[in-house]
């Protein structure tokens, strides 16, 4: 595990999921992102193949180059093996899945790459976590509430869980106080609306209202 990675994430503690924006928008979006504090992006493969996996490859990289030392990159979306193998040439810094394929993590992990993996129940998060997982991302959360992820977390003190899907500003609190390591936010921070008007200065204000819960 990179160190400075995770030490990085558990003070910036924000993932922003970046999904379906085209190239000519990605380096303002994330430029508007990094002015309002945010440090960590996932832009995430296209499960319906819209997007290829080659072009998410492209953007990754594009972010990579224009943000190296200042924001950490990574894939979200990986859903299998080739996927981790495709964002690690690309610069890919950690790998988020939806689900927990421990083929993936362990071929995300012998690429040298953070893995976090996505897990709803107890038994999908140990396996996660016995198969290599720096941190496991308990999703969707949303849907079940801090509750839930209280009731999940306390025998599996042991470990980092993410809270991700739902995660809103009026909830953040609630589940850092609960002993989430961190957050996935997307569409929240990443407004479509406001990238086709190019207002992100905007997006640069919501991302900085979202880092302040943080603090």
């Amino acid at each position: 595990m990179s160190e400075n990675i995770v030490t990085a994430l558990e003070k910036n503690k924000i993932i922003v999921i970046v999904r379906g924006i085209d190239k000519e928008h990605i380096i303002p979006l994330a430029e508007a992102m990094y002015k309002g504090g945010i440090r960590f992006i996932e832009v995430t493969f296209d499960a319906k193949g819209i997007c290829t996996d080659e072009q998410t490859a492209e953007k990754i990289k594009i972010l990579n180059n224009a943000f190296d030392g200042r924001m950490y990159i990574g894939a979200g979306t990986v859903i299998n093996e080739k996927q981790a193998e495709i964002a690690c040439a690309a610069g890919a810094k950690y790998i988020i899945s939806p689900d927990t394929n421990p083929a993936v993590i362990k071929r995300t992990k012998q690429l040298g790459m953070l893995s976090m993996p996505g897990a709803l129940t107890p038994t999908e998060a140990l396996t996660a976590h016995n198969s290599g997982a720096d941190y496991v991302k308990l999703f969707p959360i949303g849907e079940l509430g801090v509750s839930y992820f209280k009731a999940v977390k306390a025998p599996l003190s042991h470990i980092r869980f993410l809270a991700v899907g739902g995660i809103t500003l009026d909830n953040m609190r609630d589940y850092l106080d609960a002993g989430a390591y961190g957050f996935g936010i997307g569409s929240s921070i990443v407004k479509k609306s406001l990238i086709e008007q190019e207002k992100f200065e905007e997006i640069s204000h919501i991302s900085s209202e979202y880092v302040a819960k943080i603090k």
